[in-house]
């Protein structure tokens, strides 16, 4: 199986280290979205699409990659991951976008992530430490299950 992770993590390097993670377990490259083109997402069997989430939404970078791929162009599994302070809304309406592109959404990992955004940044931020080493090895667990 050959796999990819694309993610987007500009803020405390919380959503790349779950990405290396989950890359060391599927022997995956992990990118940028400016640094693959959706010519190259066709030679993959699985791609893995991450983000920090910014005000209940994953970043406008990965949205704006996602929303661009071609309907039904690609095929394959798919699945999405990212860090967040708080719980995400809900990951539904990205995951309906990969379903348009032809890919088939296989789950969803997240974990909390060091929250610096304000108010909380004013006081050293929320959930210090994550992610953390059990939510590493979450997210280890998680790639080991879609390669099962």
């Amino acid at each position: 199986m050959k796999a990819l992770l694309i993610c987007v993590s500009v803020s405390r390097g919380n959503t790349r280290k779950v990405a290396d993670v989950m890359a060391s377990v599927l022997d995956s490259p992990v990118v940028e979205p400016e640094d693959v083109t959706v010519e190259d997402l066709a030679s993959y069997d699985l791609i893995g699409f991450g983000s920090g989430i910014y005000n209940q939404r994953v970043h406008a970078r990965l949205r704006d990659f996602i929303a661009a791929l071609p309907e039904g162009g690609l095929n394959g599994r798919a699945f999405v991951f990212g860090t967040s302070g708080f719980p995400p809304l809900t990951t539904k309406p990205l995951q309906r976008q990969l379903t348009r592109a032809g890919l088939t959404v296989v789950g969803e990992f997240f974990c909390r992530g060091h929250d610096t955004s304000p108010p909380f940044g004013w006081f050293g931020g929320a959930k210090r430490g994550r992610p953390d080493a059990d939510d590493l090895q979450a997210a280890r667990e998680f790639a080991q299950a879609l390669l099962a």
